[in-house]
């Protein structure tokens, strides 16, 4: 006789053997926590949590709540899900990461300037270090574009404590603004103005594609207006400039503190805040 059974051994002799426990990691659903419901392939960051539930928003901002516990993946490992825990910290610190120092009023502001090129641009600057700069005393202004940045510098006349840091949107080797930010530093005021940049075709770029939903950004064509092509790759609408300014808002929704854009932005705004707050 053939010992070997073809189908396995009897399947109700282990019948009252409970299955043996598997230990998840738990993590807990703080905002913009990336994560992926099992059963429903529904991927998605977190939006809130209420009750024994948690809201997931997807790329395309569709939302759907889901029961706290197991079944989700977090970056395609197995987790359970739990509720936010309110740690208490001895030092708290601002979106920027630094230290938050005792409430205060705003310090008055310096003579010095940061200028960036466009709204969204402050936007963001305003929310990860605001806090920092009204410490500092330090007012961002945006210039609706980098082309005319000399008119604007000769009107604001930099000098000794009246500096100006600049932030600009690709500032990359041969390109339009790497040589407008050139004849700057030859200039009349090179001494006491700084522009800097990041390589992205735009700010919204610095927001960790993560943050998204997202491995990486959409490549858009030359040929397509970024903004507009970044919300078609979405699935965003993009007709008028009511929705680009929608969809900004959306992606800024995602960001909380510095840990949510790249280091590429985080370096050359801290390098902007030292060189016009030095004595």
């Amino acid at each position: 006789m053939n010992t070997d059974d073809r189908y396995g051994s009897d399947v109700l002799a282990d019948f009252s053997r409970r299955p043996a426990k598997i230990d998840l990691p738990v993590v807990e659903a703080v905002t913009d926590l990336v994560l992926e419901d099992v059963a429903s392939d529904f991927c998605g960051s977190v939006v809130r949590v209420e009750g024994r539930m948690v809201e997931l928003e997807d790329r395309k901002g569709r939302r759907r709540m889901f029961p706290l516990g197991p079944g989700f993946l977090l970056e395609g490992t197995p987790v359970a899900v739990r509720a936010p825990r309110t740690k208490q910290t001895g030092l708290g610190r601002t979106a920027s990461g630094s230290i938050a120092g005792p409430q205060e009023r705003a310090r008055v502001a310096r003579a010095s300037r940061i200028f960036v090129e466009g709204r969204h641009d402050a936007e963001l600057v305003e929310k990860v270090w605001g806090s920092d700069l009204r410490s500092e005393g330090v007012v961002v202004e945006y210039l609706e574009g980098v082309d005319h940045l000399e008119e604007v510098l000769a009107e604001f006349r930099p000098g000794p404590g009246r500096r100006v840091g600049v932030l600009v949107d690709h500032l990359v080797p041969n390109s339009k603004e790497s040589r407008i930010a050139e004849k700057v530093a030859r200039g009349p005021h090179g001494a006491n103005v700084i522009v800097v940049g990041h390589p992205y075709v735009d700010v919204w770029q610095s927001v960790k594609p993560a943050r998204l939903g997202l491995t990486e950004w959409p490549v858009i064509p030359r040929s397509i207006e970024w903004k507009h092509g970044i919300c078609e790759a979405f699935g965003w609408p993009h007709a008028e400039q009511a929705d680009i300014a929608r969809a900004w808002q959306r992606i800024l929704s995602r960001v909380s503190t510095y840990t949510d854009l790249e280091p590429q932005l985080l370096g050359r705004v801290e390098q902007l805040i030292d060189f016009v707050t030095a004595e």
